[in-house]
């Protein structure tokens, strides 16, 4: 199913954020990184694709994770305001997420270009979000979805 509605213009994306944050994203059909600034958000288009990865279970006092944890497609064109509270009114847009499983980077780090043969792997996730291959998207796909997702 996935790799038939992969768009040869699609872009791949890792977002970083806590588990706990990742589960409300996925309640509610968005996706908000980097504290809500609308940069990251900008750089996706409809039919790109997003994976979390969550280094944390809770943003600064939870457990180490190190995981992937969510997948999904950018559903539309629309970055759009939301207010969490008076003083907190971050940017977020749609995503249709995929029932997944969580897997842990560490089963992949030879595998992928962005970690392989790389001690300091962890670096480019300080940033938030950022840009992968459609190899390594298709390899941590491989290993979140079942194979029935994946035909």
């Amino acid at each position: 199913m996935i790799l038939n509605e992969i768009s040869q213009q699609s872009r791949f994306w890792i977002g970083v954020v806590s588990l706990n944050h990742v589960k409300r994203a996925e309640l509610g059909g968005f996706a908000q990184l980097c504290h809500g600034k609308s940069a990251p958000l900008l750089k996706m288009r409809q039919g790109d694709w997003l994976i979390y990865y969550s280094p944390r279970t809770q943003i600064k006092k939870g457990a180490p994770l190190q995981a992937f944890t969510a997948i999904g497609e950018v559903a539309d064109d629309q970055v759009y305001e939301y207010q969490m509270s008076p003083s907190f009114v971050p940017l977020r847009r749609n995503i249709s997420y995929i029932s997944c499983r969580e897997v842990k980077i560490r089963d992949l780090l030879e595998q992928l270009t962005f970690t392989r043969m790389n001690r300091n792997w962890g670096y480019s996730f300080r940033y938030g979000h950022f840009e992968i291959s459609r190899e390594d998207f298709l390899r941590i796909a491989g290993t979140m979805l079942s194979n029935e997702q994946l035909e």
